[in-house]
C-alpha cells in the first residue's frame, strides 16, 4: 500500500488474516506488504487502461486516495488523488440521497405518485403513469427495457431534459409494471427533475449546496463546463481498432440526474465515509436520517443471479437486488452496496461494505469492465482479510476468450450472409426521412453514391451504410470510438415501398445505451404540393 492515512499499518499474514501492527515485529513474522501499485500497473497493462484512481476508506479513515498512469495517453501529466473523472451512473447515489433529504424535510414521500410532483409526467401506459411512485423511479422495475430511450441523451443530443421526460410517454414497455428488473437511465432523469422542482434550483446547484459543499467535495463538479475550471481533469479514452486512444468528452447536461457527477479519488473518499456513517458529516451534522440510509440499502427489486465461469465461482452472490441508487449483493458473507458507471471514455465503480466500514472506489479513463472487476475483487479480498486470488489473471483469461468468441461470431455472420444478394430497390429509393415515435427523425441521404444515415438530434451519430445482404445494411458511424455499428433492415410493403426500418447493434459488446433495437422507424410521408 503506497499511502496510509491512518496511524496503523495494515499487513497481511500468509493465511490472509489482517492484523494491526503497533511496533515492528521481526521480519520472519510478517508476510510481504500488499503492493497496490503493482496490481494497478498490471491491470493497466493487461486491459489497456491509461490511468486509474483508487480510493479506499476503512473505519472512517482514508487508507489511500491516489492515482496511477496518465490523464491523457501521449501526454506526461499523471493521474493523482485530485484528478477529476466522470463517474457516470455512480451519480445515481447522489440523486437518491437528495431525494432522501427531501423525504426528511417532509417535502415528499418515497411512495408519492410522481404526478403529484410533476403533473405533466406520463408513461406509455395510463395505469403506470398513475401508479408510478418516486421510489419506482430509482428501482429499475418500470417495465421499460434495458436502457430503453437512452438514445435521447446518449451520445450527446440536442434534446432538453424536459423533452426527454416528455418523450417517455412514447417509449413502449418491454414487461409489465414492477414485474422485472431492467436497468434504465431515463427515470433517474425524472428524479433529478423532481429534485430541481422541490429545491427551486437546478439539480447541479442543489448537489453543490446540499451535498458537495457540506461533505467537503471541493474538487467535484456537476457539468463539463465546471470541469473546464480545473486543470487536473482526466481525458476519456475509447478503443479504436483495438487500442485505447483519447476521444472528445461527451457532455450530458440533459441527463444529470442519472450521470451528472465528476469527481476525484480524494473527494469520493469523503463521500464514501458519509455513506458508511449513514449520512453523518463530522460529529454534529447529518445530511439524511438513519431511516433514509436504511431505505437506500434495502432491497427493492430482485436481480437475476447468473452462474459465473468456474474460475470466478467465488464471486457468485447468494442474493442480488437493487436498492435506491445502489446494487445490493453479498460477498464473503457481508453485504456490499455498490454501483458502476459508464460514459464515453470512463468506467468507474464504487463499493461499500457497511459491516466492515469499508469503501472502495475505482476510476478508470478507459472502457474496460474487466479491469474494474479484477481490481474490485483484489481490493475486497485484501481489505476483508481473504486469502489472495489472482483475479487479474483469471479475469484477463476469460476476457480474452470472450473477445475471441465475439469476434468469431461477428465474422461468422458476415461469412454466412447472402453475399451475392442485392437490395430490392435502387439506392435512391432508400433516401428520405424516417421517424420514430420517441426519438424523432433519422435521415438517409446519398453522398457520393453511398447512403449516409444521420440522427437529426444527435450530431455525432452519422455514418455511411454498406450493403450487408438483401435489404439489410450496416451503418458504420463516423465516430469510430462509439464501437456501435448497427444493422439497418428495411421492410417493404406489398407495393414495393418501404414500410418500416429496424436497427440493432452488430456486436453484443456494444453499450446497451445504443438502444437501436427499440426504434421503429417509418417513412415520413411527403405532402403533395398543392396545384
Amino acid at each position: 500500500m503506497n499511502r496510509v492515512a491512518a496511524a496503523v499499518l495494515i499487513v497481511v499474514s500468509a493465511t490472509g488474516a489482517v492484523f494491526a501492527q503497533d511496533a515492528a515485529p521481526t521480519a520472519a513474522a510478517v508476510a510481504p506488504a500488499y503492493n497496490l501499485r503493482a496490481d494497478v500497473e498490471r491491470v493497466m497493462k493487461e486491459f489497456d487502461v491509461p490511468g486509474i484512481a483508487i480510493a479506499v476508506v476503512k473505519d472512517g479513515k482514508v487508507v489511500t486516495a491516489e492515482g496511477f498512469g496518465v490523464r491523457k495517453r501521449g501526454e506526461a501529466a499523471k493521474v493523482d488523488g485530485k484528478t477529476i473523472f466522470e463517474i457516470a451512473s455512480n451519480s445515481k447515489a447522489f440523486t437518491a440521497a437528495a431525494l432522501g433529504m427531501l423525504v426528511d424535510q417532509g417535502k415528499l414521500s418515497w411512495d408519492d405518485p410522481v404526478i403529484k410532483h410533476l403533473p405533466d409526467f406520463r408513461m406509455y401506459d395510463a395505469y403506470v403513469t398513475a401508479e408510478m411512485t418516486v421510489r419506482d423511479l430509482l428501482t429499475h422495475r418500470s417495465g421499460l427495457g434495458l436502457g430503453a430511450g437512452d438514445l435521447l441523451w446518449w451520445p450527446t443530443t440536442t434534446f432538453s431534459t424536459d423533452e426527454i421526460i416528455h418523450n417517455l410517454r412514447f417509449v413502449k414497455p418491454a414487461t409489465s409494471f414492477r414485474s422485472a428488473y431492467a436497468y434504465d437511465n431515463l427515470l433517474y432523469i425524472v428524479a433529478g427533475k423532481i429534485i430541481a422542482a422541490k429545491s427551486g434550483k437546478t439539480w447541479g446547484e442543489t448537489m453543490h449546496e446540499w451535498i458537495l459543499k457540506p461533505v467537503g467535495m471541493t474538487g467535484t463538479t456537476t457539468s463539463l463546463e465546471e470541469n473546464a475550471k480545473f486543470a487536473n481533469v482526466s481525458a476519456p479514452h475509447s478503443k479504436i481498432a483495438g487500442k485505447a486512444v483519447p476521444v472528445k468528452p461527451m457532455p450530458v447536461s440533459n441527463a444529470v440526474g442519472a450521470v451528472g457527477i465528476n469527481t476525484s479519488a480524494e473527494d469520493i473518499a469523503r463521500w464514501m465515509n458519509v455513506l458508511l456513517d449513514n449520512g453523518k458529516v463530522g460529529a454534529d451534522k447529518r445530511l439524511w436520517s438513519d431511516k433514509q440510509a436504511r431505505e437506500m440499502w434495502t432491497a427493492q427489486t430482485p436481480m437475476t443471479i447468473n452462474t459465473p465461469r468456474p474460475p470466478l465461482a467465488a464471486t457468485k452472490p447468494n442474493f442480488y437486488a437493487y436498492g435506491l441508487g445502489f446494487q445490493l449483493r453479498d460477498y464473503q458473507g457481508k453485504l456490499v452496496a455498490m454501483h458502476g458507471g459508464a460514459l464515453q471514455g470512463f468506467y468507474t465503480r464504487v463499493l461499500l461494505v457497511p459491516e466492515a466500514k469499508l469503501g472502495i472506489a475505482i476510476f478508470t479513463n478507459a472502457e474496460s469492465g474487466p479491469s474494474l472487476n479484477a481490481l474490485q475483487y483484489r481490493l475486497l479480498d485484501q481489505h476483508l482479510g481473504v486469502a489472495p486470488t489472482d483475479w487479474i489473471g483469471r479475469i484477463a483469461d476469460i476476457d480474452k476468450e470472450m473477445q475471441a468468441k465475439e469476434a468469431a461470431r461477428v465474422k461468422g455472420e458476415a461469412a454466412s450472409r447472402a453475399a451475392q444478394s442485392k437490395p430490392s430497390l435502387a439506392l435512391a429509393s432508400y433516401e428520405g426521412d424516417y421517424e420514430d415515435a420517441w426519438y424523432g427523425k433519422v435521415s438517409i441521404k446519398r453522398v457520393n453514391n453511398r447512403l449516409v444515415m444521420s440522427f437529426t438530434r444527435t450530431p455525432d451519430l452519422t455514418g455511411e451504410m454498406e450493403h450487408f445482404q438483401h435489404d439489410t445494411f450496416i451503418v458504420r458511424w463516423k465516430e469510430r470510438n462509439f464501437n456501435a455499428d448497427a444493422y439497418v433492415t428495411f421492410s417493404l410493403d406489398h407495393d414495393g415501398s418501404i414500410e418500416r426500418v429496424r436497427m440493432k447493434p452488430v456486436s453484443t459488446e456494444t453499450d446497451f445505451s445504443y438502444d437501436f433495437q427499440d426504434l421503429l422507424l417509418v417513412p415520413v410521408k411527403k405532402e403533395k404540393a398543392k396545384s
